[in-house]
């Protein structure tokens, strides 16, 4: 099953062109993110992965200043708060 994910993350960037994907809020793309989790943790580990990621990289996520330290930091629909070194270049 492993190696079925894998192959199907790896389908969707041969047919898929990078300009007609889904932008990603997260630093490291929501495919890159779940075929490395899937490669290193296997099958289970790379399905809650996907199933996080689809989950919080969608409209409800919040930008704002830290009060703390003035960094930028995003908080996910899931109520998580994402550093800026986690956050997508363009968003910054």
């Amino acid at each position: 099953m492993k190696y079925l994910l894998l192959l199907i993350i790896k389908m969707y960037w041969k047919v898929i062109p990078v300009k007609n994907r889904k932008k990603c809020i997260y630093r490291m793309s929501c495919s890159k993110y779940v075929f490395e989790e899937t490669k290193e943790n296997g099958f289970l580990k790379g399905i809650k992965a996907l199933n996080y990621r689809y989950h919080n990289c969608r409209q409800g996520f919040e930008l704002f200043n830290s009060p703390i330290d003035g960094t930028k930091q995003l908080i996910l629909p899931s109520g998580e708060i994402l550093n800026e070194n986690e956050i997508a270049k363009r968003l910054l």
